[in-house]
């Protein structure tokens, strides 16, 4: 198997700081670098030494400056060796591992995909170990693994519980790592999208963001202060008791008219198979509400309605700059999204900012890239919370 890149010595606080903000930020001159951290000239040249002795930064030239008026290394910019290793990133759904290979600032520059047949842990590492085997013969400098799951996590190293799966107290990093010989992270898979979008997505530069997905669950990440909140809850409920209406639709998974049972993906289908005794996909529930078709046209208006309340709601105590809506049931706000508009505006007080709302599409590898992300911080970086 092939061997993890061992060129990154575990990082000071110092060291931490000046590498995230030059990975993040990059390239930046040293002025910069001691501006944004408070920093003396001194003090910069100690912690950016090592740095720059192990490979992880770099100086560049400074963009649009002839060499010949360039005046010595000091004042050449640094920037990250992005190219200094590989990262591979997986996420898993219930029939599905999808996986990216990315650079060190996080351009996804391999896909992988397999069916996942069956749940066991041992059966899901192996095929991780196979992927990862195929992977490392065109990215040789593999230095470590990020994992994103559905479900809770603890210590980034075990499936505590993942419903999608149905593990309990899963080693998952434990598994793989056995089998690969590289490091491995896990995270919840919202976690590690907000990670990502946080560093170097919408978020990037953000005090207050949000990250709210709707597919076959609901999720939800808040950042504060530039830093993702951990939650020990983290995907383990949210919206299944968020009454939205207290006389909306019971359905299999969530309270009745919780956010949950008016959102996700298999509840809508569900109301609509109840009503209609046929059996649609969210597609075609979308192309039909959207023709007039009465019972998926209703319950994709309440759907919309629903998700204009959480978003007014969100807004209103989180008071974030942004929120971010992705995952697989977004394409609700193309039907819909005058609706979920309006009611967000209904739901707000009148002189209220308006809603600095980003909707995207994403595919899985968004979210596989998120768990390389996470490898980035916690193997190269060391940040235990990032």
């Amino acid at each position: 198997m092939t061997a993890a890149v061992a060129d990154w010595l575990p990082l000071s606080a110092g060291e931490r700081s000046v590498a995230i903000e030059v990975l993040v930020g990059g390239p930046l001159s040293r002025t910069e670098i001691a501006r944004r951290l408070n920093l003396s000239a001194g003090s910069l040249t100690r912690l950016t030494k090592p740095l720059i002795e192990s490979g992880l930064l770099v100086e560049v030239p400074e963009t649009g400056t002839p060499p010949e008026v360039r005046t010595g290394r000091p004042s050449q910019p640094l920037d990250v060796v992005a190219e200094s290793g590989s990262f591979i990133g997986y996420k898993i759904t219930a029939d599905m591992v999808y996986g990216v290979v990315t650079t060190l600032r996080s351009e996804i520059v391999a896909r992988l995909d397999r069916p996942l047949t069956g749940h066991d842990p041992a059966e899901v590492a192996d095929l991780l170990a196979e992927m990862t085997a195929e992977l490392g013969r065109d990215f040789p400098r593999l230095a470590g693994i990020g994992i994103g799951v559905g479900g809770l996590v603890q210590g980034r190293t075990v499936v505590a519980e993942s419903p999608f799966l149905g593990w309990r107290e899963v080693p998952l990093a434990a598994l793989v790592q056995e089998r690969t010989g590289l490091p491995v992270v896990i995270e919840n898979d919202v976690a590690a999208l907000t990670e990502a979008e946080n560093w170097f997505g919408s978020g990037r530069g953000l005090d207050r963001f949000v990250v709210l997905t709707i597919g076959a669950g609901l999720g939800y990440s808040l950042v504060l202060g530039g830093r993702r909140v951990p939650c020990e809850e983290e995907d383990r409920g949210f919206g299944r008791h968020w009454i939205i209406d207290p006389h909306g639709p019971l359905t299999p998974d969530g309270a009745r008219g919780s956010a949950v049972s008016m959102l996700t993906i298999p509840n809508i289908r569900y109301q609509v198979q109840a009503g209609t005794g046929r059996d649609r996909t969210y597609e075609e529930i979308l192309r039909l509400a959207a023709a007039g078709d009465p019972l998926p046209a209703r319950v994709v208006d309440e759907a919309a309605r629903a998700l204009g309340i959480l978003l007014a709601q969100i807004a209103n105590f989180a008071m974030p700059q942004r929120i971010l809506l992705a995952g697989e049931g977004v394409g609700l706000m193309d039907v819909a999204g005058e609706k979920v508009m309006r009611t967000v505006r209904e739901h707000r007080h009148p002189l209220a900012a308006p809603l600095d709302l980003e909707t995207r599409m994403s595919d899985f590898h968004d979210w596989a890239r998120g768990a390389a992300v996470l490898a980035i911080q916690v193997l190269v970086l060391g940040a235990a919370e990032a």
